[in-house]
């Protein structure tokens, strides 16, 4: 098995309101990129949240911190601006997942409210136009603890398992594997 991967290049600037499914598959047809079973569909969070509207006005650097708050479960930590969270969604993040990069200035983008929903939905889409039985994962940037850089991880997921339990198998040594499970879909 292997795993090829192609950029979907032409994608426009997403609106509230836009249906994602239809413009994922304008931009596919753009791209010639023809989607086929057991195919993966990965989207940034940001288009999702536009389409589905999660934008709010934040026109100051106190307003961006009164929404990180909000959309905070709970506030681990603080350091200088930078607000470590917990979300409503359980990830842990910077500033509750809430973003001003590639977004119009004075805005913000929110996380969506059901990631895995908003994947399902994208795949039904898809899938319908198509007739390809696919996976779509939605994604966002986080970083690692005391780590430099930053790594895309799945915040949604439709069509294929996010973990794959191992639990009780054996590994390479005959040794029963207790707490294996592996995030697949990151």
């Amino acid at each position: 098995m292997s795993i090829e991967i192609f950029p979907v290049r032409g994608m426009p600037e997403v609106a509230p309101g836009d249906d994602l499914g239809a413009v994922i598959l304008d931009a596919l047809e753009a791209s010639d990129l023809v989607l086929m079973d057991r195919d993966v569909v990965v989207v940034t969070h940001k288009i999702v949240s536009k389409a589905e509207g999660r934008i709010e006005p934040a026109p100051d650097d106190d307003t961006y911190r009164q929404l990180a708050e909000r959309e905070a479960r709970a506030i681990l930590r603080r350091r200088g601006d930078l607000i470590i969270a917990q979300t409503e969604h359980g990830f842990v993040c910077a500033n509750a997942g809430v973003d001003r990069s590639n977004v119009s200035d004075g805005q913000a983008v929110l996380l969506p409210v059901d990631s895995d929903r908003s994947a399902h939905h994208i795949r039904l889409h898809i899938e319908r136009a198509t007739g390809a039985a696919i996976a779509v994962v939605v994604t966002d940037t986080f970083g690692r603890p005391w780590r430099r850089g930053l790594v895309d991880v799945a915040i949604g997921v439709s069509g294929l398992p996010a973990i794959i339990d191992i639990r009780g198998r054996l590994d390479a040594h005959n040794r029963t594997m207790h707490v294996t499970e592996i995030a697949v879909v990151d």
